[in-house]
């Protein structure tokens, strides 16, 4: 039999992946459905000891007789985060991740992302592609899910901390699954950046016919029926990240927080339900930073592992989403109940809708064909 040694791969530019659907939200929010309900049955590998990782990171020294070494400015990050997912997908890939809270002043997105996703036997490339999008769209999807389970069916109000990317996806999977949302309060730093945010929404989401621009956290989160915390800043300081406080929540409040969060004693209290999109990405986290975890890693589900092991907060008293969504677990129990769940991002997340454009885009013809090798030079 003569081998076929030939290897071409797909390259994805960011048009092309808008051509291939990377904004589809609806879409989306059910892949990562979908991938929640493989991670709760435990059909997947992410990197680590425990097969949990977020992935592997750079840092750079404070000090470094190197002077040309980047300096651990804000939000400086060099990692790849890999994974593999099963069921339908039967993919692995890895996402390059560079970000830099600077490259604002270049006229450049914070983070710069690509994606290559691989055949899970051969670990051949299947096709490399712009991820920014990716990224974005398969963050704000989380948010989605956790909606769909556990916000109120009537939900109408949102409040918004952080009108930049990630709160314009986070809007957008809420709009998905909640289609009575007609209210947004919206709380940001800078006026172009809330001015960017307000003509986004009336283009792309008409529904939402009340915004109103609030000037505090209590405004964000007073009256709102879902509230999500998207804004990016300084980690280090707990005290620093933005608060809730249990006076400002509403009964039946819905809380998803894919960014940095701290809560006051009201709202760790028993009696607000706690979710993590994944219990062993938090687990993985708290082993791999100092402690407390949270000064490290700002997202309210690292806080809820500090709790843990102060005694403060038994590890029972933890869900995983992925349980809520395979029906091993209730969403919603009743009318009343305030909930809050941690978004971490994982990159099986990137694997799920990678996988799905990358179909979508030889389906449809997108894309450019390179080639790898005829046969490779060494074997």
């Amino acid at each position: 039999m003569t081998e076929n040694t030939r290897i071409d791969f797909l390259y994805l530019s960011e048009p092309d992946m808008i051509r291939a659907g990377v904004t589809d939200m609806a879409a989306c929010v059910d892949t990562m459905e979908e991938m929640f309900g493989l991670l709760w049955h435990g059909d997947y590998r992410m990197a680590g000891a425990n097969n949990d990782s977020h992935g592997a990171m750079v840092t750079f020294p404070e000090n470094s007789p190197f002077p040309a070494m980047p300096k651990p400015t804000a939000d400086r990050r060099l990692m790849a985060m890999p994974a593999y997912l099963g069921g339908s997908f039967r993919t692995a890939g890895v996402k390059w991740y560079g970000s830099n809270i600077a490259n604002r002043e270049k006229g450049l997105p914070r983070s710069i992302l690509m994606f290559t996703l691989n055949d899970a036997d051969s670990g051949a490339p299947l096709a490399h592609m712009s991820a920014n999008l990716l990224s974005a769209y398969r963050t704000g999807a989380v948010p989605g899910v956790g909606a769909r389970h556990l916000a109120r069916k009537d939900s109408r109000v949102v409040g918004l901390l952080g009108p930049g990317v990630m709160g314009k996806t986070a809007l957008a999977a809420f709009m998905a699954v909640c289609p009575q949302i007609d209210t947004l309060q919206v709380k940001g730093r800078g006026q172009r950046s809330l001015d960017q945010f307000l003509t986004w929404v009336q283009e792309t989401l008409p529904q939402i016919t009340r915004i109103r621009v609030v000037e505090s956290l209590e405004e964000v989160v007073r009256g709102a029926d879902i509230v999500t915390y998207c804004s990016s800043g300084e980690v280090g300081d707990p005290q620093a990240y933005p608060l809730v406080k249990r006076e400002w929540v509403k009964p039946g409040a819905f809380l998803a927080m894919p960014a940095a969060c701290s809560l006051d004693a009201g709202m760790e209290r028993n009696d607000v339900r706690k979710v993590l999109d994944n219990t062993g990405l938090y687990q993985a986290w708290f082993e791999e930073v100092p402690k407390p975890a949270h000064r490290t890693i700002p997202v309210i589900g690292v806080r809820f592992m500090d709790m843990v092991a102060e005694g403060k907060l038994a590890a029972s008293q933890l869900e995983d989403i992925g349980k809520i969504v395979a029906g091993e677990a209730p969403g919603r129990q009743h009318d009343d109940e305030i909930i809050i769940m941690s978004v971490g991002g994982m990159p099986v997340e990137d694997v799920a809708w990678g996988t799905v454009i990358y179909r979508n885009a030889l389906k449809q013809g997108i894309g450019l064909n390179l080639n790898l090798w005829e046969a490779p030079a060494l074997s």
